[in-house]
């Protein structure tokens, strides 16, 4: 049996990473805003405050996680496309989908700001030189990260949530 929490298994980093890896990568980031809409078209209240498996977040509350992720995702390519290997700032991602914002707020918001935020990130990463793939920031948690590995990190986590979606749908019979 899948483990609910992963089903598409949890990420796995490759030894080495290579430029069509990459490409793949950046093309599920820049389509992941109009299958996250597509998802949960026509989805009720009642749908979209369902959580996705026992004792997870609430279908609103991923869709208001993606854009808040992939924002600080976004922010850290550009710091560290910009320093030499700046720490970065962790955040909460629980408390954060807990405020009333995240439990409650209309979704709409959210999935146009993913729209936009994606426009721009996969802008971004079609202009990275190999040189700048290699570059690196700190995360106090986890440790150096380069940012290829980060751009498959997000493409994942893009996939991960649209499995969440998917299946609870499928289940449900939505």
């Amino acid at each position: 049996m899948t483990d609910p929490r992963y089903p598409i298994g949890r990420f796995q980093r490759p030894a080495s990473i290579d430029p069509a890896e990459l490409l793949i990568a950046t093309n599920v980031i820049e389509q992941a805003p109009a299958d996250f809409r597509a998802a949960v078209e026509g989805w009720t209240d009642a749908q979209l405050d369902t959580p996705y498996r026992e004792g997870g977040w609430t279908v609103r509350q991923v869709l208001h996680h993606v854009p808040e992720s992939h924002m600080n995702s976004f922010i850290r390519f550009k710091l560290a496309l910009t320093e030499v290997e700046p720490t970065i700032k962790p955040y909460d991602e629980s408390a954060w989908a807990e405020l009333a914002d995240g439990k409650a707020g209309p979704v709409e918001p959210s999935l146009r700001l993913l729209e936009s935020l994606h426009e721009r990130w996969v802008f971004l990463l079609r202009q990275l030189t190999p040189a700048q793939w290699q570059r690196t920031f700190n995360h106090p948690q986890n440790g150096v990260m380069r940012l290829d590995m980060t751009a498959l990190l997000y493409a994942w986590h893009s996939r991960h949530h649209m499995a969440h979606i998917t299946s609870l749908a499928q289940r449900m019979g939505w």
